[in-house]
């Protein structure tokens, strides 16, 4: 996330419509919005293999896989952010065709200009959200996936998962998936 150059109070349905007709994709807390830069290879990759494997993993089950483009709510916050992937369950969902407010899953794709945000006060933001059973940070430096998985009293829990393990579980949506298929066509950074 990069900040805006230009820093103007802007309320959610302003942001909504800006974000409609926008070239360039926005982050929005608390009422100023930050321009999203490009993804590199490895991290558009990564993506789009994980959601391949999701979609055709929740098909007919009334959950639904959406990437990049789709933005999650934190109402309690006024905050709005792209995640990478996300899959959401609830039917209250559909009623939103621009964002959804109850997300179970949220996946972020690492990137050198992101991670520090994405490990710290988004994943703190995104625990805001009652309906969010796991956060996955996926690593493209190196194979490696970590789940945070939320447990009694709103505690989290770290499961991670190298190329070692073979595979990775995703509890909130009863998936396993192979390390070696998330990773497929992936060039590493340096």
């Amino acid at each position: 996330m990069i900040a805006s150059s230009e820093p103007t109070y802007l309320t959610p349905e302003e942001y909504l419509q800006l974000e409609e007709s926008s070239p360039v994709k926005h982050e929005y807390i608390n009422g100023y919005i930050y321009a999203m830069a490009g993804a590199s290879d490895p991290h558009v990759t990564i993506a789009g293999n994980l959601f391949a494997l999701l979609r055709s993993h929740v098909r007919g089950s009334g959950c639904r896989v959406y990437i990049a483009d789709m933005k999650a709510r934190i109402e309690s916050l006024n905050r709005y952010y792209y995640p990478d992937v996300m899959v959401t369950c609830d039917q209250r969902d559909q009623e939103t065709p621009n964002y959804k407010r109850f997300p179970r899953l949220i996946v972020e794709v690492l990137s050198s200009s992101t991670e520090a945000f994405d490990r710290g006060d988004k994943f703190a933001d995104y625990q805001e959200i009652e309906t969010l059973q796991e956060y996955v940070l996926i690593n493209t430096k190196r194979q490696r996936v970590e789940c945070f998985k939320r447990v009694d009293n709103g505690l989290w829990i770290l499961q991670s998962y190298t190329e070692q393990d073979k595979f990775f579980r995703l509890n909130s949506i009863t998936f396993d998936g192979a390390i070696a298929e998330l990773y497929e066509d992936v060039v590493f950074e340096t």
